[in-house]
């Protein structure tokens, strides 16, 4: 399984050392979560935080925007050499163009959803995105527990995306640890985000080869 770390839950005040570790670890890309207080009920930080980022890692970067209105900041994510941008599906009134102009600026799409949203109102999007990131808890704060029912969910969108004919890998955000990601593994999730579980273990390396043999 590929590991994209969450920056959320790293020490800020120590971000450089944070990120060489990362750029040192198994991590296959960052995982950085932009909230904005509306769509979600927390604020976590900016694009200037971001530029330094970029400067710094040398991983790809996977954004998450957990914001309303993400279309109006396709350009600024890209300036921030963002391998993947993601945006929610109950963030998007017209989800399809919001796909078309992460394609056009160069960089792969994402759609995410929420617990309470099912895998089934993805269907017309499948064949144009390249990720589908499934929130395993309630966006906006991290060290929640993971909640069990995004398993059948992971199952169910792995059978849509082979219906459809989809190449979209399949993201798990929000809980994940060595225990639930073997379960997320055997369904057929592509890639664990993990927050916590890396950033305050007593073996982060440990805690991230956990998740890659999985």
């Amino acid at each position: 399984m590929k590991v994209s770390p969450s920056l959320l839950s790293a020490d800020f005040c120590h971000l450089g050392e944070e990120l060489d570790f990362i750029n040192d670890s198994e991590a296959d890309m960052l995982h950085i979560d932009i909230m904005d207080g509306v769509f979600v009920p927390n604020i976590s930080f900016g694009f200037p935080v971001l530029k330094y980022v970029k400067e710094r890692c040398k991983k790809p970067l996977d954004v998450h925007l957990m914001i309303v209105e993400p279309q109006k900041f396709v350009n600024e994510v890209r300036e921030t050499g963002a391998e993947v941008m993601t945006v929610h599906y109950e963030a998007c009134v017209h989800l399809n163009r919001v796909v078309q102009q992460i394609h056009n600026a160069g960089m792969k799409a994402g759609v995410s959803i929420n617990p309470a949203t099912p895998v089934c109102l993805l269907k017309d999007i499948l064949a144009e995105v390249d990720l589908v990131l499934l929130m395993s808890v309630n966006p906006g704060f991290g060290g929640q527990k993971f909640i069990p029912g995004t398993i059948q969910k992971v199952k169910e969108l792995r059978e849509l995306i082979a219906t459809t004919g989809s190449n979209a890998l399949i993201e798990v955000d929000g809980g994940v640890n060595d225990q639930t990601g073997a379960q997320l593994a055997q369904a057929g999730a592509d890639i664990a985000v993990a927050g916590n579980y890396v950033f305050k273990s007593t073996n982060r390396s440990q805690a991230i080869h956990s998740l890659k043999v999985l």
